[in-house]
């Protein structure tokens, strides 16, 4: 972690993580109504996303859970808003348990999820393994929109039925580095960062050749609908990857960043 000065101890800090789309709005949110926030996003750029959010404090980089733990307890957190990816089950089981540990509040912000409706097309998977296989049976060139911490599945499943991966990617050179290092060419990586429009969706896939598209069920703030709604306007099969159960037992589940001020608020954490 990036080493900054504390928070004011004399003020409850409530540390939301993750440099979503949400992880920004709960930040404006919670800075609005009084709040002292500090932001924890695994990248530089993420954190600086949550800084013009309005994050009191930020700090850049990765934690297992002694490491959430220990940032608990050093920066006097009262309560973790786990505003993560929806599909970053590791972070959020480090979270869940390192606030049990610490006998602080764990709150998790869950995405909404995007109506896709009944295609045949369309087809679900529980798992990336599952995806991967499903996504070698169905097409010769496989587009793949769910990022690179995975891809290693997709490309071991395609190799197998002697399929072409392009995978779209965050434009990083850690990223990019990866995708070549498990044997992707250039004409197969796709480095941009989204969420992408319909038409854009639909011109990637005509221009890579795509002939089955692989996405999460990411909700709007991901693009899902676009992407799937792209993917059928070429008559293309869509692998759709069903999300983690969020939360779990020990959470209090929150949709909008409205609710958190008064969640906080009956929780005795006041600004």
């Amino acid at each position: 972690m990036n080493p900054q000065h504390h928070l004011n101890p004399q003020h409850p800090v409530v540390w939301v993580l993750g440099g979503t789309t949400e992880g920004r709005e709960v930040v404006a949110a919670l800075s609005a109504s009084g709040f002292r926030v500090l932001a924890t996003a695994v990248t530089g750029y993420g954190c600086d996303l949550l800084g013009q959010a309005g994050a009191a404090e930020l700090r850049a980089g990765a934690m297992d859970q002694q490491g959430m733990e220990e940032f608990i307890g050093r920066e006097g957190v009262c309560a973790v808003i786990d505003a993560t990816h929806p599909y970053a089950e590791e972070v959020s089981r480090n979270a869940r348990n390192a606030c049990q540990r610490s006998g602080i509040q764990y709150l998790c912000f869950e995405r909404g999820s995007s109506p896709l409706g009944q295609n045949p097309l369309v087809r679900r998977a529980k798992g990336y393994e599952e995806a991967a296989r499903l996504a070698a049976d169905l097409g010769e060139v496989i587009f793949l929109t769910t990022g690179s911490k995975t891809l290693r599945t997709f490309v071991e499943a395609a190799r197998a039925k002697g399929r072409r991966v392009v995978a779209r990617v965050l434009p990083q050179p850690g990223v990019v580095d990866h995708c070549i290092g498990l044997g992707l060419t250039p004409r197969d990586i796709v480095a941009m960062q989204g969420p992408f429009s319909r038409e854009l969706n639909r011109a990637l896939f005509q221009e890579y050749g795509a002939s089955v598209v692989v996405t999460k069920d990411s909700g709007e703030a991901g693009g899902v609908s676009a992407k799937v709604g792209a993917a059928l306007d070429l008559n293309l099969p869509v692998v759709v990857i069903d999300r983690p159960e969020s939360g779990g037992e020990r959470a209090t589940v929150v949709r909008s960043p409205g609710e958190l001020p008064g969640l906080l608020n009956g929780m005795g954490i006041r600004v």
